[in-house]
């Protein structure tokens, strides 16, 4: 979600110099003389024969239409590891794809990146506020696909930059708020379909049944131990955010399905969460926290070194469990997320 532990370093980069921008502009214009030819449907390459035309209204609803499925497709990470589990491939992608380690310079996939072979697309941006124009340029890419956590609001596509981004290639927006998850995957599904997956492969159907088992076995749980209170957290070095669930898809699901979750009384600007020092981290009552995941937040290895965590109830019970804060939108990255939940609520002991 937009904030917790990446709200401490938002801290967004310049792209371009000057005279890289003057470049971007002469590109620009060659790389539309370049699709022109293109729409001619004289290229082979373009697979207009095989794979006919591409329409598709997005949820800010503005409409794609192309003369053939898009093969140069890129995505925000999370977005590209969803459309590949439904067996869409993308050329390059931005947002959190790799963590590398400090001394080995070894890299490994991100959380986020699901099960995308890193090594087999263009990465051009892994923080929040890189993305490599001039990189994505060079994709040629035919659509820029990505997430909507607030209206308006491209996810991870730098607002300094987004005027001259979206100017290479149209754009398609999902919500990854405001709509509870089988609504968002409903989407993705579409997306996938309409970009010429398969969707009624038999992975993909056992796949959705595995979801659908999943939350009924997590509505059971929170059934059965309504006690249970269940925060939302992510933590930085100096802060300790508490979730308000009532906008991510994920949370929201969750209460639909009856768990009890924490809410904070005094949000943010922004009203996604409620920033807590670590002195004041016992200000919520919780028997389970769910804790970000996520590679910008600390996990509970490092928190460890932080005295009022250890002492909070959930943590000495041993009731923390980690929490997909950005979810890979396909039926089989989904299912595991209500399943661990479930199975913490079957587990936990009133504690708090």
């Amino acid at each position: 979600m937009p904030s917790t532990a990446r709200a401490t370093h938002l801290t967004r980069r310049g792209l371009l110099a000057a005279g890289g921008a003057l470049g971007l502009g002469a590109a620009l214009v060659a790389c539309g003389g370049k699709d022109e030819k293109k729409d001619g449907g004289k290229d082979s390459a373009s697979g207009a024969a095989k794979s006919g035309p591409f329409t598709f209204k997005d949820d800010r609803g503005e409409s794609v239409e192309l003369k053939s499925a898009p093969k140069n497709i890129v995505a925000f990470t999370g977005m590209a590891a969803a459309l590949h589990d439904f067996g869409i491939e993308v050329k390059g992608v931005f947002g959190p794809t790799y963590v590398e380690d400090p001394k080995t310079k070894k890299r490994t996939p991100d959380v986020q990146a699901g099960d995308l072979d890193i090594n087999k697309v263009e990465i051009i941006g892994n923080v929040y506020g890189e993305f490599n124009v001039e990189a994505y340029l060079k994709l040629q890419p035919e659509v820029l696909i990505t997430d909507m956590w607030d209206k308006g609001q491209l996810w991870y596509v730098p607002d300094e930059k987004k005027d001259q981004i979206l100017k290479i290639a149209p754009s398609v927006a999902l919500w990854a708020a405001d709509a509870t998850m089988p609504k968002v995957l409903q989407r993705h599904v579409e997306l996938a379909e309409a970009l010429g997956a398969d969707v009624k492969a038999k992975k993909v159907q056992d796949d959705k049944a595995r979801f659908e088992k999943a939350a009924a076995r997590l509505r059971a749980a929170a059934k059965a131990k309504p006690e249970i209170k269940v925060l939302i957290g992510s933590a930085a070095a100096d802060t300790f955010y508490v979730s308000d669930p009532a906008r991510p898809s994920d949370t929201l699901y969750f209460k639909e399905l009856g768990v009890n979750l924490v809410t904070p009384t005094k949000l943010d600007e922004g009203g996604w969460f409620q920033s807590l020092s670590w002195e004041e981290v016992d200000t919520y009552k919780a028997d389970i926290i769910l804790l970000d995941n996520r590679s910008s937040a600390l996990q509970p290895e490092a928190l460890k070194a932080k005295p009022t965590w250890a002492q909070l109830p959930a943590v000495k019970a041993g009731q923390v469990v980690p929490r997909v804060t950005e979810p890979v939108y396909s039926y089989g990255k989904c299912a595991p997320i209500l399943e661990a939940l479930a199975q913490a609520l079957e587990n936990a002991k009133k504690v708090a």
